[in-house]
């Protein structure tokens, strides 16, 4: 079932990007980038079996923050890429200040959630620094790889050539830091290992399947369909 899962929260996200984009343009671009910032380092607390292998969830949606990037590399430009990341970036640090002050709070004991969210997110600090300097190194590299094979193939019919040779790349530098600073030590080498490979397996399938999306985006902008 959880494959099922998988494929159902795969198209959950790109139709969330895609009416995200038609409807506010560039800004619910903007908007999305927090969004799966937040929401993947929460999910990616939950170890899965999917595939017959152990993977962390919310590699669907932190994969789609390098799709943002990509569309607004494609239609916008590098430095709107760049103010996605920038909005990125912050959002996480503030969501991650905020909870670890709230978890400070003495409970009332009619409280029933104290518990669950100290446990979410008093492991938040660690997942927070290794998504901070994965995120940001990164989406840095995607956007400058994008960029670097835009100028070089720059036709409309090698949209699918610089989205997965920057986006593919930048996912191996992302998992792999990401997985060392947040789970090394804590689970078995073999398990860390099978995370850390699958993870990265994850998301460059998300990448590959991403790309007429992409084609969808650039088609939907030249023809005057986004809002400005």
């Amino acid at each position: 079932m959880n494959e099922l899962y998988w494929a159902v929260l795969l198209l959950l996200n790109f139709g969330a990007i895609l009416l995200a984009y038609r409807i506010f343009g560039k800004t619910g671009l903007y908007i999305w980038t927090p969004i799966a910032v937040i929401v993947a380092n929460i999910q990616v607390l939950k170890t899965i079996e999917l595939f017959g292998v152990v993977a962390t969830l919310g590699n669907i949606v932190y994969a789609t923050s390098f799709l943002t990037t990509d569309i607004l590399s494609e239609n916008h430009g590098k430095e709107d890429a760049r103010k996605a990341v920038a909005i990125g970036f912050f959002s996480l640090i503030v969501m991650t200040v905020f909870m670890n002050v709230a978890l400070l709070f003495i409970p009332h004991s009619s409280d029933f959630a104290h518990e669950s969210l100290s446990t979410l997110f008093t492991v938040m600090p660690r997942i927070a620094v290794a998504s901070l300097v994965a995120y940001l190194i990164s989406q840095l590299h995607d956007i400058r790889a994008y960029h670097f094979w835009k100028t070089r193939f720059p036709a409309t019919k090698y949209i699918w050539l610089r989205n997965n040779a920057s986006t593919m790349i930048s996912q191996l530098l992302d998992s792999v830091i990401f997985s060392f600073i947040a789970f090394y030590g804590l689970f078995p080498t073999d398990v860390f290992l099978e995370i850390m490979v699958t993870t990265y397996l994850l998301k460059w399938l998300v990448a590959a399947l991403d790309t007429p999306l992409l084609y969808l985006a650039k088609s939907l902008h030249s023809k005057g369909q986004i809002p400005v």
